[in-house]
C-alpha cells in the first residue's frame, strides 16, 4: 500500500476571493490570447483587404453580438490588469497581510469592472 500523501485539492481548500482572482486571471489571460488574437487578426486582415472587408468587420463589431464580444474582450484585459498588478505587488514581497490579500482579491475585479465601464463610456459618449 502506497503510504504517501495526498496532494490537496478544490474539495479540501476553503474557497475564498483569492481563488476567484486566479482563476480570473487564468481564464482571462486565455481568453484574450484564443478570442482576441482572432480579433486582431480578422481586424488585420480586413483593413488590409479594402474598404468592402473592413466594412463586413464593422457591421460585424457593431452588432449585438460584436459588441458582446469587444465589451467581454475588454472586461478580460482589464481583469487581467488588475490581477497581474496585484500579483506584481505580491511579488515584490507585499500585501501578503491576510486582510491586505483579501481585500485586494475583492477589489481588483470590482475595479476591472469599473474600468471597463468607464472605458465604454467614453467611446460611446464622445
Amino acid at each position: 500500500m502506497n503510504q504517501r500523501p495526498l496532494s490537496p485539492h478544490l474539495q479540501i481548500w476553503r474557497w475564498g476571493p483569492h481563488m476567484l482572482v486566479s482563476i480570473l486571471h487564468r481564464a482571462t489571460g486565455d481568453g484574450l490570447a484564443l478570442v482576441g488574437l482572432g480579433v486582431l487578426l480578422w481586424w488585420l486582415g480586413a483593413l488590409a483587404s479594402g474598404p468592402e472587408a473592413y466594412d463586413t468587420f464593422q457591421t460585424v463589431m457593431g452588432s449585438i453580438p460584436g459588441m458582446v464580444v469587444l465589451v467581454g474582450l475588454s472586461w478580460a484585459f482589464f481583469t487581467h490588469m488588475m490581477s497581474g498588478l496585484r500579483h506584481f505587488v505580491l511579488d515584490i514581497g507585499a500585501g501578503y497581510e491576510l486582510d491586505t490579500n483579501r481585500m485586494w482579491s475583492i477589489a481588483s475585479p470590482i475595479i476591472a469592472v469599473v474600468l471597463t465601464a468607464a472605458f465604454w463610456a467614453v467611446i460611446v459618449l464622445r
